[in-house]
């Protein structure tokens, strides 16, 4: 299945991800999943929330680069292995992965993984070949 993703670019500094969440919070947007990857001078948040266009919305008027994209979600047994499984799958079709997480629902024996893939349809084509999503 194919996922709509935020990606905010974020400021290195003090401060900045409470403000990013407030925009939310404010906004009444819940996340359902949340990713940071940083360098010494920026982030990248990557997130999934309730409603990805009114967390757009309220993140620009608080002054965020925001980017919206998509992830393939593959929803696996929450067991060791379920990963392993997925990836030797897009590895088989040399289908190369840009980045990845994941995230689990409480009391759920299912973990949903975003895959952002160099070649999303060819991703996605091969994924539902093998029956992961």
């Amino acid at each position: 299945m194919l996922v709509n993703q935020i990606a905010v670019f974020l400021e290195n500094r003090a401060g900045r991800l409470l403000s990013l969440s407030k925009a939310l919070s404010d906004a009444k947007i819940d996340l359902v999943s949340l990713n940071i990857a940083d360098t010494s001078d920026f982030g990248i948040v990557r997130m999934i929330t309730s409603d990805n266009e009114k967390a757009m919305q309220a993140l620009k008027e608080a002054g965020f680069v925001v980017k919206e994209n998509e992830l393939i979600g593959i929803e696996v047994d929450d067991v060791p292995g379920g990963l392993t499984k997925v990836l030797e799958g897009l590895a088989s079709s040399d289908i190369d992965i840009e980045y990845l997480y994941s995230y689990a629902k409480s009391n759920s024996a299912k973990a949903t993984i975003l895959v952002k893939a160099a070649d999303l349809e060819k991703a996605n084509k091969t994924l539902k070949e093998l029956k992961f999503i």
